[in-house]
């Protein structure tokens, strides 16, 4: 059994032919639910790159492996992923982006080398990196945004492309009319084509490094083929720059109530330069098409890649995930990009097709059930064929879903978390960075946000408003839906979330074991134990050493 793990960046949930996107077909991302199960109810633990990825790694929440934004480390020694599908003799590879810093301090402090093999998982969110490119080239002024060597900039460079960042100059610029670099960094550039030869660019070419690690890998592994796209720069190479235009364009979800009295922390969002920016339909009208575009493509490659598998004798042994780390608001709820709570945002598409005969009772369905980010951790390793460490990964195993046997008893919500303490927002807010933290809770209907610092609740209901356009926090007559929320988000926070060196099942054959190895306290006349037990405390005294005085 292998496991091709498949996560798209800012892949929306709706923006699927499968989801029922109307315009924007993805045969591919077809092909897989067609033979497999489709979540339609799958929620990140944060909407953002970094902490999510680190919650799908380590089937953990937010708050537990606590790398809360992106560039924050994960702690050395989080278990990860890798480390549990290790132990069950399965191998786990990267190609792609982790977004991952690792923990420099930490395995500093335990002298662990980043060239040694250890250092090295460490470093790598505990996977093996057959290739690692986390896809954002830029440089300004002051440097580099990412310091790591990119593969995928060297790749370019052997192909021909000058200069010291093809990835920005070409695979993410077009061409004006007047011969000029227009970079896709400038929404204003993202309906031209970007310049560079469609097989040269990012998508095709961490295609060829998925089917290559397929090629040389020994079963069995878990390879989780990260791409950067459809995420930002919105630029895409011909022929898919042109495939989609205006008229394809769905209608904002958005509503002008929404401007009045928002909620301080959401007005917060609606300020930033990028929910300004798409604000303005002339945005939307160059971006979406562009976004779509890069969607296409990335389905195109996604058929190249199971082909490959298939050619390759291992598609009938490998489940395939395909999936995302949170979504894109392209303007919906007058907010861009993601870091909040709205479905636009925190919900993804989830599509696993496990090739068992096991599962063939399930084969193009969808499951309704609510999916957290962090099951895919504990799904992992039951397929891979191990016990989930409860104690650990927080995340519930999908597997009963997959094979219809739906469990007896499943989560009621769904939680998320963001800490926006590194962004304007908080000062802005006035808020400090212990507080300047959200929550959701979603139970399928019913959606509140929490906000740290003295902050009234968010509360959405999705039954009878699906736009979440109204929010209901200070409405007197959806206190009890609100008090029942906090109640699980109480709950929730009171979970044993730290104690990761030993388990339940460990703590439970451990009790009344000291006795047995002779710790005895409280004892009247030894009596109340078995007379095997203060054996040893018992007969005459050998010696007598006290003081003849």
């Amino acid at each position: 059994m292998n496991i091709l793990f498949v996560m798209y960046d800012q892949l929306r949930f709706d923006y699927l032919s499968c989801s029922g996107h109307p315009h924007l077909k993805t045969p591919n991302f077809d092909r897989v639910a067609a033979r497999g199960v489709r979540f339609t109810n799958a929620y990140v633990q944060s909407p953002v790159c970094g902490p999510s990825r680190m919650s799908f790694y380590t089937g953990r929440y937010v708050s537990s492996h606590g790398a809360q934004w992106n560039g924050y480390p994960l702690r050395v020694g989080e278990l990860t992923l890798g480390d549990h599908l290790r132990a069950l003799g399965m191998g786990c590879w990267l190609i792609g982006k982790t977004h991952m810093k690792a923990d420099a301090e930490g395995m500093g402090r335990l002298g662990l080398a980043s060239d040694s093999l250890i250092g090295a998982r460490q470093a790598e969110c505990g996977f093996d990196a057959f290739v690692r490119d986390d896809g954002l080239w830029g440089y300004g002024p002051d440097g580099w945004y990412d310091e790591k060597r990119s593969p995928y900039n060297e790749y370019l460079a052997s192909q021909g492309y000058d200069g010291e960042n093809p990835w920005a100059d070409y695979a993410n610029a077009g061409v004006s009319d007047e011969a000029q670099m227009a970079s896709g960094w400038m929404f204003e550039n993202a309906e031209r084509a970007a310049n560079v030869r469609e097989e040269d660019s990012e998508t095709p070419w961490l295609t060829r490094e998925a089917m290559r690690f397929v090629d040389q890998a020994m079963a069995p592994w878990c390879a989780h083929v990260s791409y950067i796209k459809p995420h930002w720069p919105y630029i895409v190479p011909a022929p898919y720059h042109a495939m989609y235009g205006p008229d394809d364009i769905l209608p904002p979800v958005r509503d002008a109530s929404e401007l009045e009295a928002p909620h301080p922390v959401l007005a917060a969002y609606h300020d930033t330069r990028v929910s300004q920016a798409f604000r303005q339909d002339e945005v939307r009208r160059k971006v979406i098409p562009a976004y779509m575009g890069l969607i296409r493509q990335c389905d195109d490659q996604l058929g190249r890649l199971l082909d490959h598998l298939e050619a390759s004798g291992e598609a009938n042994d490998t489940m395939i995930v395909l999936t995302s780390d949170h979504g894109d608001y392209l303007g919906d709820h007058w907010l861009g990009e993601k870091d909040f709570f709205h479905e636009a945002s925190v919900k993804i598409p989830l599509i696993i097709l496990d090739p068992r005969r096991d599962a063939d009772a399930t084969r193009g369905t969808t499951c309704g059930a609510l999916v957290e980010a962090i099951d895919l951790c504990a799904t992992f390793i039951e397929a891979a064929g191990g016990a989930v460490p409860d104690h650990i990964v927080e995340g519930r195993s999908l597997m009963p879903w997959l094979h219809g046997q739906p469990p007896k008893t499943w989560r009621e919500v769904v939680v998320s978390e963001y800490d926006y303490s590194v962004t304007p927002r908080a000062e802005a807010l006035g808020v400090s960075p212990r507080d300047a933290r959200l929550f959701m809770v979603f139970d399928g209907r019913w959606k509140l946000i929490h906000a740290e610092g003295g902050f009234r609740p968010m509360l959405f209901d999705l039954a009878n408003d699906p736009g979440e356009f109204k929010d209901l926090g200070d409405d007197t007559e959806a206190s009890g839906e609100i008090a029942r929320l906090y109640d699980h988000l109480a709950r929730w926070s009171r979970r044993m979330s730290q104690r990761v060196t030993i388990s339940d099942d460990q703590i439970r054959n451990r009790r009344g074991k000291s006795a047995r190895r002779g710790i005895l306290p409280f004892l009247v006349d030894g009596s109340e134990v078995p007379a095997d037990l203060t054996e040893r405390y018992r007969g005459p005294a050998r010696q007598d050493h006290r003081d003849s005085d």
